[in-house]
């Protein structure tokens, strides 16, 4: 069983193993403002997710949001959720008033929101952030957290946003601890995404300059 759309991306990706990164891909990260050393990390391990999957099933049986699954002796209600992914079903049963939600909700942690190459104007965060009103009815403490913690960190990063800046710029506005090489894709495509918010909701400005880098500032409204 599987929702269409994450299938699909799964299938997508394992497509590309063996292949060369893309052009998209290097400008993408570059106009994050990614260096040298980072572009040619990228290259190297492009094309190596079908490598640490097992390969996906010829046919599927599709669920949506909505749908009732029968498990064992009680039924449980498909909850289909966005931003971690465009798609993400969580299973929600109301006898035992469980959410079985796996990264669309974690209970210590945020789940990562990025934006990808494959969808360089993506505006993920907000499709998470509406995922979660969606979900506050079943879990209602934990996703107040998260609601209100994404709060502070977009009011931090419009702050930072006072003098221009890079996606690559803005992570002490985000994360914890520090970005380490393993984890600046990851990183980057969350900076991202939560820049893309406050230019979708007025609070930011995104210019391109001539050398293709992309640039945030904080609106004036």
């Amino acid at each position: 069983m599987g929702h269409r759309r994450g299938w699909w991306l799964v299938d997508r990706g394992a497509a590309a193993t063996g292949r060369m990164a893309p052009e998209d891909g290097v400008a993408f990260y570059r106009a994050a403002g990614w260096d040298h050393q980072a572009i040619e990390r990228y290259k190297e391990k492009f094309g190596s997710f079908g490598q640490m999957i097992f390969p996906l099933p010829a046919s599927y049986r599709r669920i949506s949001d909505g749908d009732i699954l029968r498990l064992g002796a009680h039924d449980w209600t498909v909850v289909v959720g966005s931003g971690h992914c465009p798609e993400h079903a969580c299973l929600y049963c109301p006898q035992l008033k469980l959410l079985i939600s796996g990264d669309q909700v974690l209970p210590r942690i945020s789940s990562n929101v990025s934006v990808y190459p494959t969808e360089p104007e993506a505006d993920p965060l907000s499709d998470w952030l509406s995922s979660l009103r969606m979900l506050k009815h079943r879990i209602p403490a934990r996703v107040d957290e998260l609601i209100e913690s994404h709060g502070r960190g977009l009011s931090r990063l419009e702050e930072m946003l006072a003098e221009p800046k890079r996606a690559i710029d803005v992570f002490g506005a985000l994360f914890a601890r520090p970005i380490t090489s393993e984890l600046l894709g990851m990183a980057t495509g969350e900076a991202i995404a939560h820049l893309h918010h406050l230019a979708r909701t007025g609070r930011a400005i995104q210019e391109r300059d001539p050398l293709g880098i992309w640039w945030w500032r904080r609106s004036d409204r």
